[in-house]
């Protein structure tokens, strides 16, 4: 599926339009993808490359937000460690909108009502680009982690299950 130009703009997007970030927008609203593999799939693109944002609390009460490809599954334990915590779990999706003002399915690690600290698959840095939500459930966008960075402070770590 190419980049649609016409497509309507969310949140996340505005945010890159006005900081200048070069990216490209895919919609997949119209299809019955459901899990990040399927999306992927709809996109014609390497699961490897397309990434899911979790959100997460820590012991401390803090919370953390983790993108990691699609097909994977992130490691609370090496998140945990990676985050400076001693344990993590993953938020209760009932507090996701309050927290993020993101939807399941739907969160954008881009334009959440304020910032937490980002750790992303280490994986990324090997990418020419990655794809994750633009905010809104039926679409994406896709950036490379340079981009990413001028609007978002993110570390990389392995946080994925082996």
């Amino acid at each position: 599926m190419a980049k649609n130009s016409k497509m309507e703009k969310t949140n996340v997007m505005r945010i890159l339009d006005g900081r200048k970030v070069v990216y490209s927008s895919y919609s997949y609203a119209d299809t019955d993808a459901v899990s990040g593999v399927d999306v992927a799939s709809v996109l014609g693109q390497n699961p490897a490359s397309v990434f899911k944002t979790l959100v997460t609390t820590g012991k401390s009460g803090e919370h953390y937000v983790f993108m990691i490809p699609v097909a994977e599954e992130l490691d609370l334990k090496k998140a945990a460690s990676a985050a400076g915590e001693k344990s993590i779990e993953m938020l209760k999706a009932k507090e996701l909108l309050p927290l993020t003002g993101y939807v399941h399915g739907g969160c954008s690690p881009i334009g959440m009502k304020k910032p937490f600290q980002t750790i992303i698959h280490a994986s990324a840095s090997e990418l020419s680009s990655l794809i994750f939500s633009a905010g809104r459930i039926g679409y994406q966008v896709e950036m490379t982690l340079e981009e990413l960075a001028k609007v978002l402070q993110y570390t990389l770590a392995d946080i994925t299950v082996k």
